[in-house]
């Protein structure tokens, strides 16, 4: 009896040292696993989720890009339709010849231009704007919100052909005003001097109504305590634009400016429709430049290194101007 009592004591110890021990129980691996395999399940789930979007990323997104990197190395061209990977390696021969360019130098400093000018007056407009609707207008606030937005949801195409007719020196909306008026309307689209003036109004008529929602939304982010609190130190509705409403905004400020900034950098429809680049190419954009090297003389070589260079430059600029961001928002 002794025997059996201690045999099981000692079967109790043996197995209290178990438990407290360094051996695992075999169901912790297995457990693990388990984990292992549950987590690798659902690393495959999200990667067949993700195929039909990377495909499409892949052949329309990912190999043209690829595909036009390479083409700027060479001097493809019409010849090489049929058989692309004959064309010719040319070094950074094309990216030379663009700044011995006139024509190419001309449609960066018309686009620079555009840039230049229309940017702040489309930012400016669209604080103004978006202060008036959030502040100063009470009745049909929502009506004249749709009515600045609406030109943003219209076709280009379309808003453009219509400014075409508005500008017409003979049967033109002004043209009819100056004539009441007793004066002549100049020909806006046909002048060297009003041709990128006319342009750059259409663009900020067009983009103010994307800028006027971001500062809406930033003005209604800002803290009613803030500006109450500067009432009572006795701010005025000046000091309290230029030291409260502005600081805060700076974030949606510098945002709306990144975003402007690369659609007109890009800028093709209106030249495009409106002027074709003249008079005398005034008018004449980069990207209007570009297509016609790519798709009326087919230099595709010449025109992917002007796409490349123009990639370049908003890059910088997008950087430089997150940089501000980000110095600025500390």
């Amino acid at each position: 009896m002794p025997l059996v009592t201690g045999s099981a004591a000692g079967d109790a110890a043996v197995s209290k040292t178990r438990r407290s021990g360094g051996a695992q129980p075999p169901a912790a691996g297995s457990r693990r696993h388990g984990r292992r395999r549950s987590r690798g399940r659902h690393t495959l789930h999200g990667w067949l989720f993700s195929t039909p979007f990377l495909v499409l990323f892949g052949v329309f997104m990912l190999f043209p890009i690829v595909a036009t990197l390479w083409m700027s190395f060479t001097d493809f061209g019409v010849r090489d339709v049929r058989q692309p990977l004959e064309a010719q390696f040319v070094g950074l021969d094309n990216y030379t010849k663009l700044f011995d360019d006139d024509t190419f130098r001309t449609a960066l400093f018309n686009t620079a231009y555009f840039v230049v000018v229309g940017v702040p007056l489309t930012i400016v407009l669209g604080l103004l704007v978006a202060l008036l609707l959030n502040n100063g207008i009470d009745r049909a606030r929502t009506f004249f919100r749709v009515g600045f937005y609406a030109p943003v949801v219209t076709s280009i195409v379309a808003v453009a052909v219509v400014w075409r007719f508005v500008l017409n020196p003979t049967d033109g909306l002004i043209a009819g005003l100056a004539t009441e008026l007793g004066t002549k309307a100049p020909d806006f689209l046909g002048s060297e001097t009003w041709a990128m003036p006319s342009l750059i109004l259409l663009a900020v008529w067009r983009n103010l109504g994307t800028v006027m929602v971001l500062f809406i939304a930033g003005l209604q982010a800002i803290p009613t305590d803030v500006r109450e609190a500067a009432r009572l130190d006795g701010a005025g509705g000046w000091q309290e634009l230029w030291r409260i409403t502005v600081p805060l905004l700076r974030p949606t400020m510098l945002y709306a400016t990144v975003i402007t900034t690369i659609g007109y950098l890009n800028v093709f429809e209106e030249p495009f429709v409106m002027t074709q680049g003249g008079p005398d190419n005034a008018t004449l954009t980069v990207s209007l430049d570009m297509y016609r090297e790519g798709f009326n003389l087919f230099h595709m070589g010449y025109a992917s290194a002007m796409a490349y260079v123009l990639f370049v430059v908003i890059m910088a600029i997008t950087v430089l101007q997150l940089r501000l961001l980000k110095d600025n928002t500390r």
